[in-house]
């Protein structure tokens, strides 16, 4: 017996949420002299995907500590000075990543106001 499609395969999503380290960013004085915590959520699209891999390989899916490391090395490698561009960098990088076909990324700065977080997101690719 035949099993639907449907139950064979679905969209995989993988989401980090929540990745806070300090970062160097920012236009003003005390932002070019200091890093700021900042704070990634990040989903990457990997399209139409087996239910189950094919084996229980680390080797063949998307290894989440990896792109952990890569949101990391990336919002950290030099100073920026806007969040835009930050943003746009990272997802970049991103969407260079083996079977990922589509990005979201927020980023948010921690400890510019009292009273707001102060945020961008950014979407690339097929969602």
């Amino acid at each position: 017996m035949n099993t639907p499609l449907s139950t064979q395969a679905g969209t995989q999503i993988l989401a980090l949420t929540g990745l806070r380290f300090d970062a160097n960013l920012g236009i003003l004085d005390h932002e070019k002299t200091a890093p700021q915590p900042i704070q990634v959520d990040a989903e990457l699209n990997q399209g139409n995907q087996p239910l189950l891999p094919h084996d229980d390989d680390i080797g063949h899916v998307l290894d989440y500590r990896k792109v952990r490391q890569i949101i990391i090395d990336e919002c950290t490698a030099e100073h920026v000075n806007l969040l835009e561009s930050l943003i746009g960098k990272l997802t970049r990088r991103l969407m260079l990543l083996p079977g990922v076909i589509g990005v979201r990324v927020k980023i948010a700065k921690l400890e510019i106001f009292d009273d707001c977080e102060v945020a961008i997101r950014m979407e690339s690719g097929q969602w």
